[in-house]
């Protein structure tokens, strides 16, 4: 049976972990009281008798009726302050225990506990009650402006056939233009960090003389928001708030940033002739309505989570006294179990009925009155562990053992890896098999990585907003990784024992190596619903979103995978000239120099080298763009010196010159300081100032802390990789070309070591202010008159 206090660690909610009850702190407590019991039987045994026959007589009146038992404690409750509405509760003893002092401090621990929980849960309750109220009024906009919508596509007019659209009257109040700040204060007083990188669009740009009479302040927020004026529909003045997620909305945005005197002119031209009707496209309709529901999925998840919170907490509760009464002997179950059922997180019923309601709506409105349609939604199941995963992983990670056995004696009996080998064979086949051995150790560690999260309770689901019906569990990125570099392996000891055994063409056999790097292009962007379907498109979407980071806005799983990229460089090179090589038709005439000589080619090996970095300093532009936080740029100054440090590298590569030496030592260097400052210090979180765990933080996932010592140990003497470039050092008997595969594995090594403590530090940033659910921006704002 398990354990309580491992089921209880289990099912809590890991970012209001310190908001729970905390549960060992009480065990320890009673713990306490239990050896200072024990250590004190002897010599109270007399004492615990006479007070225990003079406990008993006192139960009896004069009168021979028995009195009534007031029991061990006596729980008394009081308002904190004239301004809170939080009950306090304090404990007070009422018989004799064995260790008074200790019994006290269990209690006030116990009270303690109490009135944080309910604390808590009201604060909660409150915000998704507020945030369930804003959403029922974005809804009843959104129901009638589909109605109007609905009633003008039924008129079958000119405009609603071209454009669907609603029309609706604009206010030209010069005051309804609001910065971003403002904004997002008035429509949701509860969004957090997570808001901040959505930047405004507006539906229609405000008239020239109001952007006349913006203040300095508004101008200057104008960089990173734009706001619309309000327009009244149906009776209420509102604006429209949609996000710059995607390039067009972003190139509109900066269109209007750099013609915006013009728009507003014409804009306030095309208003008057049109008697001040205004459009709303039923495109960014369904836009909002999309956004109004993710919403909705959200507050219901939140709600779930509340309930989760307080039943835990009723069990943590019930169990800790359970065990009081055993140690002690004493009945206070009974007593403190009434103040904890009539206190405020277990007896309020708001959260019930918020959520049943959140989800009527849900089923009516988003569900076409499905009730299994909207589960999906709102209670997503995750997928069982199945065993016959477990089972390929360990049948092909012992094919892929003894293939790579059979393929390093072959390559050994050939002499292919030696300082002198066959040099066709290493320029032209050995690029492939450096590629997927760098990708899949990357996935490999990806999984590893996956592993010591969920063993660590790091809500990593949540951080790269991944489904939880289709995000990829470690077993599964496991079982890809042994079959592809089963299949890997397999083709390049086939495709070397037809090489050795000379029976057909040279282009032919060459051609094998094309056909498996072809074969796993398609299988990426198989259209069809196999392999993993969902996971592979939304690795495209994500690369997607990479190349084209200043036009998309930046979320986490965006600038992680980019991060991901940046040690990859040498992967990226080897996939340019296999790209090169098969493309051009080299490998037919055996002519594997001519990437090497052509100029475009060279030309394209710099811009591989810069292209990861480059991504990644322009992710760290466009959030600052979107959050404004200086912090930005001086990340983006990181990348701009590993730019530099890489160029630095190809220039010395193609002509080894003492001053491009030197010049890669002085860059090479710099950067590094840089990357390894920034690493300790902003994505660990480590090296904190009065922290009570020295060069540490405060908050720690891991137990011992001698882990994190190693760990940065590690990232230094790996991040030195780039001394080989310098030293020019070789291992006895091997290939250069192997001593370059050897350290940028080193460099994905670190990387995968990286990526555990990068999320460690954003659970804690997330646990620190109790967020475990994503607070969606809301699209209509609607403004009062006054405003």
């Amino acid at each position: 049976m398990v354990k309580f206090s491992k089921q209880f660690e289990g099912q809590l909610v890991p970012e209001w972990k310190d908001a729970f009850v905390d549960y060992w702190k009480l065990k320890k407590d009673l713990k306490k009281i239990h050896l200072l019991s024990n250590g004190g039987n002897q010599r109270n045994h007399k004492n615990s008798i006479v007070n225990s026959i003079k406990t008993s007589l006192e139960k009896f009146s004069l009168f021979g009726h028995s009195r009534k038992d007031p029991g061990a404690i006596q729980v008394h409750t009081k308002l904190a302050s004239s301004a809170s509405k939080n009950d306090v509760y304090e404990t007070e003893l009422i018989d004799q225990f064995g260790d008074t002092d200790a019994t006290k401090e269990f209690f006030e621990c116990l009270d303690l506990q109490l009135n944080k929980v309910n604390q808590f849960y009201r604060a909660k309750e409150k915000e998704f009650s507020d945030r369930g109220e804003t959403l029922k009024k974005q809804m009843e906009i959104l129901i009638e402006l589909k109605s109007v919508l609905n009633r003008q596509r039924g008129k079958g007019t000119t405009s609603s056939q071209d454009d669907p659209s609603i029309s609706c009257t604009i206010s030209e109040d010069q005051d309804s233009m609001t910065d971003r700040g403002e904004t997002e204060q008035l429509h949701d007083n509860n969004a957090d960090d997570l808001e901040r990188g959505e930047v405004t669009f507006l539906e229609s740009l405000g008239s020239g003389d109001l952007g006349k009479s913006m203040s300095i302040k508004r101008e200057d927020s104008k960089l990173r928001s734009l706001s619309s004026r309000t327009f009244s529909c149906q009776g209420k003045n509102l604006k429209i708030n949609i996000p710059l997620t995607t390039p067009s909305r972003t190139i509109s945005a900066i269109s209007y940033l750099v013609w915006g005197d013009v728009a507003n002119n014409q804009s306030s031209k095309k208003s008057k002739l049109e008697g001040g009707k205004f459009s709303i496209n039923k495109t960014k309709l369904h836009h909002a309505e999309k956004m109004i529901r993710g919403a909705f999925i959200e507050l219901y998840k939140g709600l779930n989570y509340l309930k989760t919170y307080r039943n835990l907490n009723m069990l943590a509760f019930i169990k800790i006294l359970k065990k009081f009464d055993k140690v002690t002997g004493k009945q206070v179950l009974s007593i403190y179990l009434k103040v904890v059922e009539s206190s405020y997180f277990n007896s309020s019923d708001k959260v019930m009925r918020l959520a049943d309601e959140v989800e009527q709506l849900f089923i009516k409105h988003f569900a076409e009155a499905d009730k299994t349609k909207a589960m999906k939604y709102l209670k997503p199941t995750q997928s069982k562990d199945s065993h016959s995963v477990t089972f390929f992983i360990g049948l092909f990670a012992g094919c892929f053992m003894a293939l790579l056995a059979g393929y390093i004696i072959m390559a050994h009996l050939t002499g292919m890896y030696r300082p002198q080998p066959d040099t066709v064979y290493m320029e032209t086949v050995y690029p492939v098999l450096s590629m997927f051995t760098l990708l899949f150790l990357h996935f490999f560690l990806y999984g590893c990585d996956i592993f010591m999260w969920k063993k660590a309770r790091i809500n990593y689901s949540f951080i790269f907003e991944l489904a939880p019906t289709k995000e990829l569990k470690y077993r599964d990125v496991f079982l890809i990784s042994t079959v592809s570099m089963t299949v890997v392996v397999g083709v390049m000891f086939a495709h070397l024992a037809l090489l050795t055994k000379g029976s057909y063409s040279f282009s032919q056999v060459q051609a094998i190596p094309g056909l498996l790097v072809l074969a796993f292009l398609i299988l990426l962007v198989c259209p069809f619903n196999i392999i993993y379907k969902s996971s592979r498109f939304r690795f495209l979407c994500v690369l997607r979103n990479i190349v084209l980071s200043p036009l998309y806005k930046v979320v986490m799983l965006d600038f992680f995978m980019a991060d991901q990229l940046c040690s990859q460089v040498p992967m990226l090179r080897n996939l340019e000239y296999v790209a090169c090589y098969y493309i051009t038709g080299s490998y037919k005439n055996q002519d594997w120099g001519y990437c090497m000589r052509v100029k475009h080619y060279r030309t394209l090996a710099y811009a591989v080298s810069f292209l990861p970095y480059y991504w990644r300093a322009m992710q760290c532009a466009r959030r600052w763009f979107d959050e404004g936080e200086k912090s930005h740029l001086v990340n983006l100054g990181k990348y701009v010196s590993a730019m530099l440090a890489a160029g630095a590298k190809v220039a010395y590569e193609k002509e080894r010159h003492v001053g491009w030496l030197c010049l890669v030592v002085v860059m090479s260097t710099g950067a590094t300081v840089y990357q390894l400052y920034w690493d300790y210090v902003k994505d660990w979180g480590l090296l904190q100032k009065n922290s009570k765990n020295p060069w540490l933080r405060n908050e720690l996932m891991l137990r011992r802390k001698f882990i994190y010592y190693i760990s940065m140990g590690l990232n230094f003497i790996l991040r030195l990789a780039w001394l080989q470039t310098v030293l020019h050092y070789n291992f006895e008997h091997v290939d250069y070309r192997i001593t370059g595969l050897f350290l940028a594995s080193l460099e994905v090594i670190r990387r995968g070591q990286w990526n555990f403590y990068r999320l460690e530090n954003e659970h804690l940033n997330n646990a620190g202010k109790f967020r475990a659910v994503k607070t969606v921006p809301l699209p209509f704002h609607e403004v009062d008159e006054e405003d």
